[in-house]
């Protein structure tokens, strides 16, 4: 269901269909993932991560000055992504895995617009586990959009989006659970 916005295209699924219980996809991932913590710069300065990740995939990929090394496609990740790209009518070749682990994890305010992504990048965004709000704020009027990121919930982001805004997770103080995030895409 596309979502009005402008400067970008948006658009959401409430479930993505699939043959297993999103709490068993969310219990698999969480199990089979080699969860790293890395070191990212941010404005010169190096941080640890709030969150845990995986890259999995073909191609390496470079961001925030950390290149990560993609691990082969699990066979869940393959049928996840095979999910992904029917319900979005897009091809993707790699997939970012953010473990969320509670309320204190994070994810800063950005744009995924690293060069390898191309001029108009498509992100398909997968959630499993505990709702998030996903804030998105356009770069020019400030103007912020919230959504809240529900377990199997599906958000495409395409067009100039990645161009005219930035997206994140905040921190909450608010007592959640694990949210697993899965960000397909496709790396030239």
């Amino acid at each position: 269901m596309p979502l009005p916005i402008e400067d970008g295209e948006l658009s959401m699924l409430a479930q993505l269909p699939m043959p297993i219980s999103n709490a068993e996809i969310l219990a698999r991932l969480l199990a089979e993932t080699p969860w790293r913590a890395d070191t990212v710069v941010v404005y010169g300065k190096r941080y640890l991560q709030p969150r845990l990740t995986a890259w999995y995939g073909e191609a390496s990929y470079t961001y925030s000055g950390l290149t990560l090394q993609p691990l082969p496609l699990t066979p869940l990740l393959e049928q996840l992504r095979a999910a992904v790209e029917h319900a979005t009518k897009r091809r993707y070749n790699s997939v970012l895995l953010n473990y969320y682990r509670d309320g204190t994890d994070s994810m800063g305010m950005h744009s995924d617009d690293e060069p390898e992504l191309g001029p108009q990048p498509v992100i398909a965004s997968l959630s499993y586990g505990a709702t998030r709000t996903f804030t998105l704020r356009h770069k020019m009027s400030r103007r912020t959009v919230k959504l809240d990121l529900t377990d199997g919930s599906l958000l495409l982001m395409s067009g100039c989006l990645q161009t005219n805004w930035q997206h994140g997770i905040h921190r909450t103080t608010r007592e959640v659970g694990p949210r697993l995030n899965l960000t397909f895409r496709y790396v030239g």
